[in-house]
């Protein structure tokens, strides 16, 4: 975050400030909107703007949610990393597709991403796992996350054996651990207006490329 972010951030608690960007036409490449979006949304001082509901669906259909924190993003798809054997991660191995919920709502807006889902390859795993600070790659081999605990104490001791076992060595990647990229077939951008009668624009993918809608609020 830049230093005017940071004093954007302190002045509005988090919160950002109202900017007033140019009106979505509908025409854009759904990519490059979305990265207009997010640079706009990182300059207003929002904390942590790479924040995404992914939601996922169980073996029983049941659905669930959680946050978690935009990585990297291209024409590709949009990258985040968990314990494969989490929750999140077991359900999306079963039925791999999700869909992604940005909420930005100083500005007003939301992003919505729907589409398929695959491992990134352990080539980039390996290079962000070792981009992390020592303790999150210590933490990572430590929690076996989304299982039942007795109590803290059962983690803070599962830490201090691997900084033990990894004491005088590079952290290596788990193999239970890595990315995600979901790969998105429908992008919806919502611009709030007033009077309720706000601006949405569903972007779908086909043989030739995008389509667009307008959609009704």
């Amino acid at each position: 975050m830049s230093l005017l972010s940071k004093i954007r951030c302190a002045l509005t608690l988090g919160q950002g400030v109202l900017l007033s960007p140019p009106e979505p036409k509908g025409n854009e490449d759904p990519f490059e909107l979305f990265g207009d979006w997010f640079k706009q949304a990182e300059k207003s001082g929002i904390v942590l703007p790479e924040s995404m509901t992914i939601s996922s669906v169980g073996p029983d259909g049941r659905p669930s949610a959680r946050v978690v924190l935009l990585k990297d993003f291209n024409e590709q798809g949009f990258v985040f990393y968990t314990n494969y054997g989490s929750r999140k991660g077991q359900e999306l191995e079963n039925h791999p597709l999700a869909c992604l919920t940005f909420h930005w709502n100083i500005l007003q807006r939301q992003v919505r991403i729907e589409g398929r889902v695959e491992r990134v390859s352990p080539k980039e795993s390996e290079e962000y796992f070792h981009s992390r600070g020592r303790g999150s790659q210590i933490g990572a081999w430590a929690s076996h996350q989304s299982q039942v605990i007795a109590n803290r104490e059962v983690l803070e001791q599962q830490v201090a054996q691997y900084k033990q076992q990894f004491s005088d060595k590079e952290v290596p990647l788990p193999e239970f651990w890595g990315g995600y990229r979901v790969i998105p077939d429908t992008i919806e951008f919502w611009q709030g207006k007033a009077d309720r009668l706000h601006d949405r624009f569903r972007y779908t993918s086909d043989a030739k490329g995008w389509k667009i809608d307008r959609l009704s609020p």
